[in-house]
Parts: structure tokens; sequence; C-alpha cells
């Protein structure tokens, strides 16, 4: 078993689960009505009836191996299946018929649509036996539960069958490098092209977890120097591929429809799913603390994992909510040297603030050493200080909106040190027309010094004289 499947798969639950269910988790929210998530793989003809989605998710992605007889290759298919809960009670007679919603002594249920985790291992293959595509058929059998929970009442989760095609095949691209195309797909055909027929006949949050043996996957987010043309020729399709395994691993990729770095983590501070997407830990808790006992329980109907999440935020220690603060790290810490003034992974001389022992580091009243408008920093050997004049070059991880600025020119107007220690250089662009009302109210664009290209002449504000003098390197 590969060591960082573990927490790979956490991660990928978190894909998984993600908009699975919305606060405040009750199915009378009008957002909980329609089911709605990442990763949705539609019915064959879904998409082009306008009731659901792309039936497929694939993804490519560069592989090294030395020999491609022993390098393997082993593909896990994950997503969600719906599962019609219907709550139903018996009649006078013996009948059963569904109810909106049963009861039977404190416990309540609704009739809900849950869902079920499928999991698919296919696989392994060799590389050399994918030069020609591989088709593999995935069966999700029908089926049907039968739970008592009451001498009149019971609940009746049915799924239907699920098809689908995975397809894989190796491409030799020079060298070592190998491409690997993977590819999922729904071959189901719904029962008909309503909304109802049609989610019951998706893949949801579907994405794969793709494992090599004596080979290694690259990072298509960061690859390496001899493999950037080649990664940038890959395609993907609703997905993108990144390295799952913990740093230094790169024997695991996870294929996910949402967009994430490179060895995810579940943060330390995260005490269990809450599903409602892009939302902040600690302000979801405590608005699910603020329920009333009445939308506890309407949650705790509506689904068992809704009823976790309740449980869990109510027997929540302060501790464990002040953990979902975040952590504030001390800067001098690690990676510095205090003497020098030296951070030690970058070689910069960053001047940080330096407090006495007596003064805690963080304490604003001590922190007057940094001084934005005035602080140098060195970039490929270049002083830069406000007045320098830049090119922007955003990394391939920057904000979207960064992007646009690529290899404009800029201003410095101030260098910034966090809390962290980390630098940021802030600029204004010289092209934007409104860049003097910009620097006038102090609206800036920042950016890290490695995104920063000194230009050969620029004017350097001297921090010991206090004037402005010509630096050329």
């Amino acid at each position: 078993m590969n060591a960082g499947l573990d927490g790979a798969r956490a991660v990928a639950d978190a894909v998984l689960y993600e908009g699975y269910l919305l606060y405040p988790y009750r199915a009378s929210s009008g957002k909980n009505q329609s089911r709605w998530q990442f990763g949705v793989l539609g019915p064959v003809g879904a998409g082009e009836a306008g009731q659901g989605e792309d039936p497929s998710l694939g993804s490519e992605f560069l592989v090294r191996a030395g020999n491609r007889d022993l390098a393997t290759v082993a593909v896990e298919l994950r997503f969600l299946q719906l599962q019609r809960r219907s709550a139903q009670a018996a009649d006078s007679e013996g009948r059963f018929a569904e109810v909106a919603e049963l009861s039977v002594g404190e416990q309540s249920w609704l009739s809900w649509d849950e869902a079920e985790t499928r999991e698919v291992s296919l696989g392994p293959w060799r590389l050399s036996e994918l030069t020609d595509q591989r088709r593999e058929r995935v069966e999700i059998p029908a089926g049907q539960e039968v739970e008592p929970v009451g001498p009149s009442a019971r609940l009746v989760r049915s799924r239907r069958a699920l098809r689908g095609e995975l397809r894989v095949q190796a491409t030799p691209v020079g060298g070592e490098l190998v491409r690997l195309d993977v590819q999922i797909t729904n071959t189901t055909l719904a029962s008909a092209v309503e909304h109802d027929a049609v989610i019951a006949a998706s893949f949801i949050g579907a994405h794969l977890l793709v494992t090599l043996e004596h080979a290694e996957v690259l990072s298509m987010t960061d690859p390496p120097e001899d493999s950037a043309v080649a990664a940038a020729e890959c395609r993907q399709h609703r997905c993108w591929p990144v390295l799952a395994g913990p740093e230094g691993d790169s024997s695991l990729m996870l294929v996910s429809p949402i967009i994430l770095y490179d060895h995810p983590e579940i943060a330390a501070q995260s005490t269990g799913a809450l599903f409602d997407a892009t939302e902040i830990d600690e302000i979801l808790t405590l608005r699910i603390m603020t329920l009333t006992e009445e939308e506890k329980a309407a949650a705790r109907a509506t689904d068992p994992r809704a009823a976790e999440i309740i449980d869990r935020c109510d027997a929540m220690s302060p501790a464990e909510l002040a953990q979902l603060h975040g952590v504030l790290r001390d800067p001098r810490a690690a990676g510095l040297d205090s003497d020098l003034g030296i951070d030690m992974d970058t070689g910069i001389d960053i001047d940080l603030f330096a407090p006495s022992d007596d003064a805690p580091w963080w304490d604003p009243a001590v922190d007057g050493a940094a001084a934005p408008e005035t602080d140098v920093i060195l970039i490929e050997g270049v002083a830069v200080a406000a007045g320098s004049i830049v090119r922007i070059h955003p990394s391939r991880r920057a904000d979207a909106q960064d992007l646009f600025f690529a290899d404009q020119t800029a201003k410095v107007a101030a260098v910034h040190t966090d809390v962290e220690g980390q630098r940021h250089v802030a600029v204004t662009l010289l092209d934007d027309p409104a860049a003097d009302l910009h620097e006038w109210y102090g609206r800036y664009l920042y950016f890290a010094p490695e995104e920063i290209e000194p230009l050969p002449t620029h004017p350097v504000a001297s921090r010991q004289s206090g004037h402005r003098e010509e630096n050329r390197p």
C-alpha cells in the first residue's frame, strides 16, 4: 500500500463531498432542494438536452519512467451515487406509502436524496501495455435496502444502476517521459430527460486517484524545466491533476474537478468536514452553534451526515473552537539567521524588525524598524525600493487576475514584510492611467520578489541619506 494514499484519500474525500449539503443543512432550504456539486458526470444526452452536465472528465500529465516494462499504473475512480431515501408509513391495512416526514419517538426522517461513496479500482497495468488505448468498463449495480424504524414505519433506500468507461493510454514523448492520458465517461442512459432522473444517473463529485510504481509522476502546476514544453502540451477537461502524496512523494496524482495545489493537506486545525463550498470553518461553525434546537432537529432529519456535523459542533470544546482561529507563526523561529538578518532559504537581506528580548515580536509598539516606504530588498543582486522600475512576471501559481499583468512595467511603491517574514513588493503599473490616483490612496498590486525583474537602470531611494540616486547593476 502506498504510504501517502491515506492522506490523498482524505483530500479526495473533501473534494468528493464539497457542496454535498449547504448550511443550514435543512431540506427546507432552497439551495438544498437542487443538488449541485463539483465533478458531476451526467448520463448520455443530458448535457445536450440542457438537463445535466458533460458525461466525461479527463486529464493528461507526464510520467518519468526509466523502464516502461517495470513501471505500472493503477487508477481508482471515486464518486457519489445518488440514493433515494423514502420515508414510508403503513396504513391500517399494512400498505406502505411515502410520506414527507416520518417521526418515531424523538427521531425524525425526511424523504430525501442521500448519496453513497463508490470506489472502483482498475489496474495495475505496465506502461508498456498502454501504448494502445485501454478501455475498462465500470458497472455499479442497482440496489435497495429496507430499514424498519417502527412497527408501522420504514426507510427504503434505492439506487439505480450506473455504467461508465475508463480509458487509459501512455504515449512516449521523448527520453524517459511518457504522457499519461486518463479519461472517465458516464455511459448510463437516463430513464427520462428530467432533472431528478438525470442526477440519479450521474457520477457526482467524480475524481481519479492514479498510483505509479517504479515511475515518477511530474507536477503539472510547476513542471521541471526539462519537461515544461511537454507539460504545456497536456490537455485537461473539467479537472486539474495535482501531486497528491506528501512533499517528496511523486507516486500519486489526484485528478480533481477542483483546482488544488500540489501536495494538498487537510488543515490540522480542522475538526471535520462541513461540505459548504468555500466557507471558512470557524465562521460556519459559529453559525451552526446559533441554530435553534428546532432548526438543528430539522437538519438531523434531513441527512445523517448533517446530523454528524450538528452533533460535532454541539460537542466542540472551547479549545477546539479556538483552534479554528488559525495559527500565528513566529517569523524568527526557523529559517532566519537573527545575527545577520538573512533569509537562509533565499539569501536575501530581509532587515526584519528586531524587538528586544523582553518585548513580543508581534507588538505594534516595537516594529518601528520596518519602514515599507524606505526598505530595500535585493533581487537578482539589484537593490529594489520605492521608486524602482521593474517588470512583472507572475508565477504559474499566481492569482488569475495577476496573470493579466504579465510582462508589464511598474513602479515600486513600498517593500513590505509580513508577520511570517515574507517580503511583498507593492507596485503601480506605469501604463495605468489611474496610477497616480492608486498611489495617492494606497491601492497597490503586490508581488513576491521572485515575480519581480529589476530593470537595468532605475532610481532607488537611499535609506541612509534620504536623497535619490541612480543605481546601475
